[in-house]
Order: structure tokens, then C-alpha cells, then sequence
């Protein structure tokens, strides 16, 4: 007999559960072992990047809404900043304020939808309800800010939707204190959980040399023990202004990647805290007439402001002919735009870094050469959303 081994080629998805949205990996295995891992892509594709193109500056934001469904106000915040770097527009320091008070939430936000369906992949039922559980808490917040619970487009260009509700500081205070408290059921449930240490640890190991190659980002990169954070790195929005830390990892497996993202969240709460005790006053967008939209108050009231309004809902503006990048650290990493103008109303070219659609591609240096059972694992640790892989 033959002492050759037949390898078997499986084809795990595009439908199946555990590859958190519609994605595809084809799998060559020798037996139980990993012989080569091959993600396809492509299921979900919207072309939102060329719909981008084709829509007035304004018009592209609900665009970004649905990339990353589950940190939308941080791709808002990605694209308005490069907007008004294109534009040379100052943003008042509440504006700010606010939107790294909601960025923070948003990280927050991603971060527990990825635990609880991570921890539910390993097979740890319960982390799903008490993190959907505490996420109710966000969503009630994104809703008293913006009017809706997911797509709300709050951050706009030049400043926010409105003004920030009379019970901001309450409500906020009142979420962190639904975190803070989630966070000690989390911990209690997985972090010394043998059987979770035991699916995790070791699993999808990555050296610093492979996810710097490989130009991963967020809790990927800072799992090989690279200390790389972009509110710190190159600070936006007034990040500089705040006091916070950037965890690590030692070991660059699934097992730190949680540690991380746990950590991320108690980071997240200090620097919403700190934003509430010391916000500034002023107003909820810049006074830019032609580019800023009017307040809506003031356009059912005066009859420049509906000009304004009018114009701008009808024609937009010219942006300068020039291209600017504008990278944010969302809750999977690097989340960067890229725009060029060409003097008329619409970007000529609308270009995303996607954070999930990078780290996506250090899955095959995860899973080959280990076990099959061990892939379920190494996917989930990426945290990707198929929205923002295929665009």
C-alpha cells in the first residue's frame, strides 16, 4: 500500500452560521489537519464604494451606515473627517467631544456583538443574551441621539444631525453603568473558563512579524503584541485631549484577541467619562453657509437658512479638485478613506481601507498546518463584518 495521504477539499460556507455573514472558504484537509484555507468572497457585494461616486457629498453618508453596520457612527466619523479635510472646515469642541464620546460607544457596541457570537461559535450559548442584553442599552442611546437604532447617521459633515439631547450626560452615565456592570458576567463566564481557555489559547497564533506583513490593524495587530492605535498614533477629533491606554497582547492567539477587546471596552468607558466631565459648550455644528447645512430650527424660521437649505439639499457643494486620506480606529482596526474632488458636487473617486476585508486575509497563516475543529475559532477571533469585506 501506498504510504501517500489523500487530502479532501470541503467547502465551509458561503451559508454556513459560524462565517459571520455570507463568506466562503474552501478547506484542503489530510485528515483532521489544515492543509490550505482559501476565503472567497464577493456573496455580498453592493458596489457601495462606486454608488459612493455617483451622490452628492451629503448623499454618500448613509452609504457608510451600512458598510460596518455595527459601528456606523464610526464610519460617519471617518468620512466626515475627510470631507472636511478636503473642505478646510473647523469643527467646534463640542462637536468633538460628542463624537468621541459616540465613537467610544460604537467600539463598545461592535465589541459585544463579536463577543457574544464569538463566545456562541465555541459554544458558550449564554454570553448572546447577556451581551445583546447590555447592547440594548447602546441602541436605546443611538436612538435618543439620532431617532434610530442602527443606521442613524448622527455625525454629519460640519458638525452633528442636532444637538444632543438634554439627558446626554444621564443616559450615557446610565450605559456605562449597564457595561461596567455586563462587564463582571463576561469575565466571570469566560475569562478563567477551562473549556474556553482550552478552544482559544494557542488557536490562530500570529507573530508581530506576520500581522505587520500581513498590514492587519485594531485588536488583530495588537494581539502580536504591537502597540499600534491611531488615537494615539495620529489623533483625530481631539483624541490627544484624552487619557486612555492601549492593551496588548503576548501571545498573538484568539485567547488574547478577547483579553484585548474586554479591555477595549473598560478603555472605552474612561474615555466617555472623561468627555461628560469636561464638555465644552458651544454649538452642535460649524457655520459654514454653502457647506454646512443650516440648523433645522432656523430653517423653518428664516429665509436664508431655507436658501441655504434648499441649495444645498438640491445641488450640494463643489469640493476643490485634490485627494485627502482620513484613517479612525473602529472597533476592527483601521477604517480609512480616501477621497479625491475634482471641483463639482461628487467625489471622483471614493476609496475604503475596511479594516474586516484586510484582517480577513491573515486566515489561511491561522488555520493552516492546525485543526479543522480550530477554524470556527480562528474566524470569529478576526471579527468581520461581510458588509464591509465585499463593499
Amino acid at each position: 500500500m501506498s504510504n501517500t495521504s489523500k487530502t479532501v477539499t470541503l467547502n465551509m460556507g458561503p451559508q454556513h452560521p459560524s462565517t459571520h455573514g455570507v463568506l466562503r472558504v474552501i478547506l484542503e484537509l489530510d485528515g483532521e489537519t489544515v492543509v490550505k484555507a482559501e476565503p472567497v468572497l464577493g456573496y455580498l457585494h453592493t458596489g457601495i464604494e462606486k454608488t459612493m461616486e455617483s451622490k452628492l457629498y451629503y448623499k454618500v453618508l448613509p452609504c457608510t451606515d451600512r458598510m460596518d453596520y455595527l459601528a456606523p457612527m464610526s464610519n460617519n466619523l471617518g468620512f466626515c473627517l475627510a470631507v472636511e479635510k478636503l473642505m478646510e472646515i473647523d469643527i467646534p469642541d463640542k462637536v468633538q467631544w460628542v463624537r468621541v464620546c459616540l465613537a467610544e460607544l460604537t467600539r463598545i457596541n461592535s465589541h459585544l456583538v463579536w463577543l457574544g457570537t464569538h463566545a456562541l461559535d465555541l459554544g458558550a450559548m449564554s454570553m448572546l443574551l447577556y451581551t445583546f442584553r447590555d447592547r440594548e442599552s447602546i441602541m436605546d442611546m443611538y436612538e435618543a441621539v439620532g431617532g434610530q437604532r442602527m443606521m442613524t447617521t448622527y455625525i454629519r459633515i460640519g458638525g452633528l444631525a442636532m444637538d444632543i439631547p438634554k439627558d446626554f450626560e444621564k443616559d450615557i452615565r446610565n450605559v456605562i453603568k449597564v457595561i461596567n456592570n455586563g462587564l463582571n458576567d463576561y469575565e466571570t463566564l469566560l475569562t478563567n473558563n477551562e473549556i474556553f481557555i482550552n478552544r482559544t489559547k494557542g488557536v490562530g497564533v500570529l507573530t508581530a512579524d506576520e500581522a505587520i506583513n500581513l498590514s492587519l490593524s485594531g485588536p488583530m495587530l495588537r494581539g502580536s503584541g504591537i502597540k499600534h492605535d491611531l488615537r494615539k498614533a495620529n489623533p483625530y477629533s481631539s483624541y490627544e485631549k484624552f487619557d486612555f491606554e492601549v492593551p496588548v497582547g503576548e501571545n498573538g492567539d484568539a485567547y488574547d484577541r478577547y483579553l484585548i477587546r474586554v479591555e477595549e471596552i473598560r478603555q472605552s468607558i474612561r474615555i466617555m467619562e472623561q468627555t461628560l466631565d469636561g464638555m465644552p459648550e458651544g454649538p452642535y455644528r460649524a457655520h459654514v453657509p454653502g457647506i454646512v447645512m443650516p440648523p433645522k430650527e432656523d430653517v423653518l424660521y428664516k429665509m436664508e437658512s431655507m436658501i441655504f437649505h434648499f441649495k444645498l439639499i438640491t445641488e450640494g457643494f463643489k469640493a476643490p479638485v485634490g485627494s485627502v486620506y482620513q484613517g479612525i480606529e473602529s472597533g476592527k482596526g483601521e477604517m480609512g478613506f480616501f477621497i479625491s474632488g475634482d471641483g463639482t458636487n461628487k467625489p471622483h473617486r471614493v476609496r475604503v481601507r475596511p479594516p474586516s476585508f484586510i484582517n480577513l486575509a491573515a486566515l489561511p497563516k491561522m488555520c493552516e498546518g492546525n485543526m479543522f475543529s480550530d477554524v470556527v475559532c480562528a474566524i470569529g477571533s478576526i471579527d468581520i463584518v461581510l458588509g464591509e469585506v465585499d463593499r
